[in-house]
């Protein structure tokens, strides 16, 4: 049976009442639309998620490829060199800094992860004098509801013990699955530093219109010159306080400042979180050695002013203001990447912030995606879309 009846009077209504017409038309269309938008990004969040092994190497591959891209056409511009020759020493050289980190930091390591379990019992000791001091008050608390003819019927909390798992065979497990994503991110970045500009050209080419190549050509630039600048002024940042860091932990007496310093270059490289591990890495240090005196509080209350100083003061004024970031931002951009991926997803979490702050700033339906992810001083300065 046709519904040829009916077609008249939704024709009609069309007439009558075309804004009605309208409403409805856009009301279908957008929502689902944005129900298909809700549903790409779970599916792409989650694939990020479950093919993280995969992806994490060619993310870091592509990130140090934007940053040594520039290096190579020098090298070949001025000084003539073939873009594989200039690919290779750079790769062997990211390799040779990376086991040479390793092998010098291979031996305190190997003596902290022998130390954890005093470091454990020295945190399960303070633990229990918490505890009893907690224990005090909880007593005299259920003394006043017995006097008062109540009985709280609370049973007492079960002793928090930390235990330490087997740091050096969870190394052991990991350090092969680490030194595989080292080895093929690597050669991934060898390829793609060794194919100079194929990579840009290839992008561009698959794009349709023209204002679309020079507008990814654009973005391309803009990603190189502002990740290289944030990385060197980052890696800058990061050697200097480590520096500072290892001196003060060896001014006030704490074994292995080398050391200290180490792990503060690498964790300044995970805002706000990196810091926070590092005081309480330092301070589980520092009541292992120096026991309950409040001496003890002296090694992480100078690492929290030595890098109070270079958060507040030396990091904005050399980063400079195009690259400072919505504070709030960089912590959801950090937390989130590192549910996604790790603590991997924690050192990739800022430059990949720096990425689509480039990309939403050129493209205008995002253009308030680049307002919130951008300092507040340095919104003015988005780049209009071309």
């Amino acid at each position: 049976m046709t519904d040829d009846g009916d077609r008249p009077k939704r024709e009609a209504t069309r007439i009558v009442s075309p804004n009605i017409g309208l409403i409805n038309t856009q009301t279908i269309q957008i929502g689902p639309r944005w129900a298909v938008i809700g549903i790409f990004l779970i599916l792409f969040f989650g694939a990020l998620y479950l093919s993280r092994d995969f992806i994490l190497p060619v993310v870091f591959a592509l990130l140090f490829m934007l940053v040594l891209s520039p290096i190579v056409r020098v090298a070949k511009r001025r000084l003539g060199f073939w873009e594989p020759v200039t690919a290779a020493v750079l790769v062997f050289g990211t390799l040779l800094v990376i086991l040479s980190s390793f092998y010098a930091f291979s031996g305190p390591i190997s003596e902290i992860a022998q130390n954890a379990p005093r470091y454990i019992e020295a945190a399960n000791e303070e633990i229990s004098v918490l505890r009893e001091r907690f224990a005090v008050v909880r007593d005299a608390k259920r003394e006043v509801h017995q006097a008062a003819g109540k009985d709280t019927g609370a049973e007492p909390p079960e002793d928090v013990v930390i235990s330490g798992p087997s740091l050096l065979g969870n190394m052991a497990a990991v350090i092969p699955r680490i030194g595989a994503s080292i080895a093929f991110a690597l050669i991934f970045l060898f390829f793609l530093l060794s194919s100079g500009s194929l990579f840009y050209r290839k992008t561009v080419e698959a794009l349709p219109s023209l204002s679309d190549k020079k507008r990814a050509l654009s973005i391309a630039s803009d990603i190189e010159t502002e990740l290289s600048r944030y990385l060197f002024a980052i890696t800058l940042i990061n050697l200097c306080l480590g520096l500072a860091i290892g001196s003060a932990m060896a001014l006030v007496g704490l074994p292995m400042p080398a050391v200290f310093g180490a792990l503060a270059f690498v964790l300044n490289f995970i805002p706000y979180l990196g810091a926070i591990a590092g005081i309480g890495l330092v301070g589980l240090v520092g009541l292992t050695e120096f026991g309950s005196d409040a001496y003890a509080l002296v090694p992480p209350l100078v690492y929290l002013l030595i890098t109070s100083i270079e958060g507040q003061f030396i990091t904005p004024i050399l980063v400079g203001r195009r690259l400072r970031m919505n504070a709030a931002a960089v912590f959801l951009s950090v937390a989130f990447w590192g549910w996604i991926w790790g603590v991997v997803g924690m050192f990739l979490a800022v430059p990949l912030m720096v990425c689509v702050k480039i990309v939403a700033g050129y493209i205008e339906s995002l253009h308030p995606l680049a307002n919130f992810l951008a300092a507040e001083e340095a919104q003015e300065e988005t780049p209009p879309s071309p």
